[in-house]
C-alpha cells in the first residue's frame, strides 16, 4: 500500500472514530435522522454546505469545465448555489415549523398516507443515484493515487462508506462535516496556490487565462431552452430533496435553519468557484487529456508538494463522505420512517434504530451496482437531481402555499409527471425533459381542483 492511501485510510478511520463516538448518544431515530433537531449555525452551515460539495462540485466539475468551458459550470456551482438561497429565502423557516422529519410527512399530512408513501418511492431512486456518483468518484480518487483498478477502488469505496454511514446518524454526520467543510476549502485553496505557482505566479496564471479565451467561451450548441434546462436541474431537482430538507428541520430554531441556508448557499459559489479554475487551467497544462473526470487529481499529484497533495486527497475523500452519508441516510429515512414503520407501529426505539441502519446497509449496495452505470459522476449526478425532484418540488409548494385540491389531485399530478420524464427522457429523448416534467405536474394538479374539496385549514397546522 503507497503513502497515498495510507494518509486516506488514516483520515478515514478518524472519521470513523468521531462517528462511533457520537453514535453513543444515539436513542431514538430522531437522534438518528434529525440529531435530536439540535444543530447550531455552526454545524448547520457546514453541513448544508459540505451535503452539496461532493464529487460532483470538485471532479465533475473541474472535468465538466475542462471539456466545455465555462459552459460546463452553469449546474454547478451556479445551480446549487441557487438551489441553497431558495431554500433559506422562501422554505428553511416554512418546513422548520411543520416540525416533520422527511417531505413525505408532509404530503400524509396534507393530501393522505398513500401519497405519502408515493412521494417516497419517487424520491428514494434519486437518493441512491446520487449515492452511486460519490462511490465512483471516490473509486476514482483511490484509482488516481494508486495502481487500484477503477473497479478495485470502487468496491472499497463502497464499503467505507457503508460503514462509515451506519454508525453515527446525522449528528455524527453534522460534526464531521464541519471537519471535512474546513478541510475541503484548506484543500481547494493549497491546490489553487500550487497550480499559480507552478505557472509563475499571479501575473502569468491572468495571461494564461487569456490566451484561452475562445475554449472558455466557446459558442453553446443548445438552444435557449436547452441552456434553461442544464441551469435548473439541480434547483428544481434538488430543492426538496430529503438531504437538504433533513438540514432545514434539524436546525434548533427557524431563525438558523434560514440563517445556515443563506451562508451555506455563499459558501458555495465561492469554493464552487476553485473546482471551475482548476478545469480552465488544466486544460493548458493537459489539454489533450482523455479521462476527464480524473484531471483534478492528476493536477494536484503533478503540481502540489507530496505533503500537500496527501492533504489535498483527503479534502477531496473529505467533500465524497460528507455527500453519500447524507444521502444514504436520506435513503434510510425515507424507507424506515415512511414506508415501514407505518405498517409496524410498535416498533421500540432500539428496533427503530436497527431498522435505520439496516436501510443505510442496503441502499449502500443498491449504490455500489448503480456506481458502474454510468463512466461520468456529472452525467450520474444530473440523473439524480431529475428523477423525481422536480415533481416533489412543485407538490410541495401545493402542500405549503395552498388549501386547493387533495390527494385525488396529489396522486394524478404525480403519477403524470412521472411518467412524462421517462417519456421525454428516454423515448423522445428531448433536451427538456425537466421543463416538460414540472409543467406536466402543475397543469395536472390544477385540472382536478375544480373537482375536488378545500383543504381542511387544520391539515395545514404544524403539530410537534
Amino acid at each position: 500500500m503507497n503513502i497515498e492511501l495510507l494518509a486516506i485510510a488514516f483520515y478515514v478511520v478518524v472519521m470513523l472514530g468521531i462517528g462511533y463516538y457520537v453514535s453513543l448518544k444515539i436513542k431514538t431515530d430522531d437522534d438518528y435522522f434529525l440529531a435530536g433537531r439540535s444543530l447550531g449555525p455552526w454545524l448547520a452551515t457546514f453541513s448544508i454546505f459540505a451535503t452539496w460539495f461532493g464529487a460532483e462540485s470538485c471532479i465533475g466539475t473541474s472535468g465538466r469545465v475542462f471539456r466545455e468551458g465555462f459552459y460546463g459550470a452553469h449546474a454547478d456551482p451556479v445551480g446549487y448555489s441557487v438551489c441553497i438561497f431558495l431554500m433559506g429565502l422562501f422554505f428553511a423557516k416554512v418546513l422548520w415549523n411543520r416540525k416533520i422529519t422527511t417531505i413525505p410527512d408532509l404530503f400524509h399530512r396534507r393530501y393522505s398516507p398513500g401519497a405519502e408513501k408515493m412521494a417516497a418511492l419517487i424520491m428514494i431512486p434519486s437518493s441512491i443515484v446520487w449515492a452511486g456518483a460519490q462511490i465512483r468518484a471516490f473509486g476514482q480518487i483511490i484509482h488516481a493515487t494508486s495502481d487500484v483498478g477503477v473497479f478495485m477502488g470502487v468496491t472499497t469505496a463502497a464499503l467505507v462508506v457503508i460503514i462509515y454511514t451506519m454508525g453515527g446518524g446525522l449528528l455524527a454526520d453534522a460534526y464531521t462535516d464541519l471537519i471535512q467543510g474546513i478541510a475541503l476549502i484548506v484543500g481547494l485553496i493549497i491546490m489553487i496556490i500550487g497550480m499559480v505557482i507552478a505557472l509563475g505566479g499571479v501575473d502569468s496564471t491572468l495571461t494564461t487565462l487569456s490566451q484561452q479565451h475562445e475554449y472558455l467561451w466557446r459558442p453553446e450548441k443548445l438552444d435557449f431552452f436547452a441552456r434553461l434546462e442544464v441551469l435548473i436541474v439541480p434547483i428544481l431537482g434538488s430543492l426538496m430533496s430529503q438531504e437538504l430538507v433533513s438540514r432545514v428541520v434539524a436546525s434548533r430554531s427557524s431563525s438558523i435553519a434560514y440563517k445556515s441556508s443563506m451562508i451555506a448557499g455563499l459558501i458555495y459559489i465561492c469554493v464552487g468557484s476553485m473546482p471551475v479554475l482548476v478545469g480552465v487551467l488544466g486544460h493548458h497544462f493537459y489539454p489533450n487529456a482523455t479521462e476527464a473526470d480524473s484531471i483534478m487529481p492528476m493536477m494536484a499529484k503533478a503540481q502540489l508538494p507530496f505533503i500537500l497533495y496527501v492533504i489535498f486527497i483527503g479534502a477531496l475523500v473529505s467533500a465524497i463522505l460528507s455527500t453519500v452519508d447524507s444521502t444514504l441516510l436520506a435513503v434510510s429515512a425515507l424507507v424506515s420512517h415512511n414506508l415501514v414503520m407505518p405498517v409496524k407501529p410498535n416498533l421500540t426505539e432500539k428496533q427503530k434504530i436497527i431498522l435505520a441502519r439496516g436501510g443505510v446497509f442496503i441502499s449502500g449496495l443498491i449504490a455500489y451496482g448503480i456506481a458502474f452505470t454510468s463512466d461520468s459522476v456529472t452525467e450520474l449526478v444530473e440523473t439524480a437531481s431529475s428523477l423525481g425532484g422536480p415533481t416533489i418540488l412543485v407538490m410541495t409548494c401545493f402542500a405549503l402555499f395552498s388549501t386547493r385540491g387533495n390527494a385525488v389531485s396529489a396522486y394524478f399530478a404525480m403519477t403524470f409527471s412521472i411518467v412524462t420524464w421517462f417519456l421525454t427522457h428516454f423515448v423522445l429523448e428531448s433536451e427538456t425533459p425537466v421543463l416538460w416534467t414540472v409543467l406536466a405536474c402543475f397543469l395536472s394538479y390544477v385540472v382536478t381542483i375544480p373537482f375536488t374539496t378545500m383543504a381542511e385549514p387544520t391539515t395545514l397546522k404544524s403539530t410537534p
